[in-house]
């Protein structure tokens, strides 16, 4: 599970591949159709696309010449499961946090 785990994480780690997410969050779309609000080659989506199923949070299967990507939640399931196990911590403020940073920043 832990190698799971850090494939989930540092497929989440990217801002492009969370926007895929969110975009198959509505239904199941061709890789096209996934590429399309980006300006990046449909190779560099391809490329987060594998990411995406190697961590097991999309499957892709082809249909007739078309190759579709679905959103698989049980891999989102287990890492939310697992931050869980830090809920007994306080919830961080994070404007007082922003502040201290900016603070010891300046210094």
């Amino acid at each position: 599970m832990e190698n799971r785990l850090d494939l989930v994480f540092a497929a989440l780690g990217d801002p492009t591949r969370r926007s895929i997410l969110t975009m198959l969050l509505e239904d199941d779309m061709a890789v096209t159709d996934v590429a399309h609000p980006f300006e990046m080659s449909l190779a560099a989506i391809s490329k987060h696309l594998t990411i995406l199923t190697r961590a097991g949070l999309i499957s892709q299967e082809k249909r007739g010449r078309v190759k579709w990507c679905k959103l698989e939640p049980d891999a989102l399931r287990e890492a939310s499961v697992w931050m869980q196990g830090f809920g007994q911590f306080e919830p961080v403020n994070l404007d007082d946090f922003e502040r201290f940073l900016e603070a010891e920043l300046r210094e």
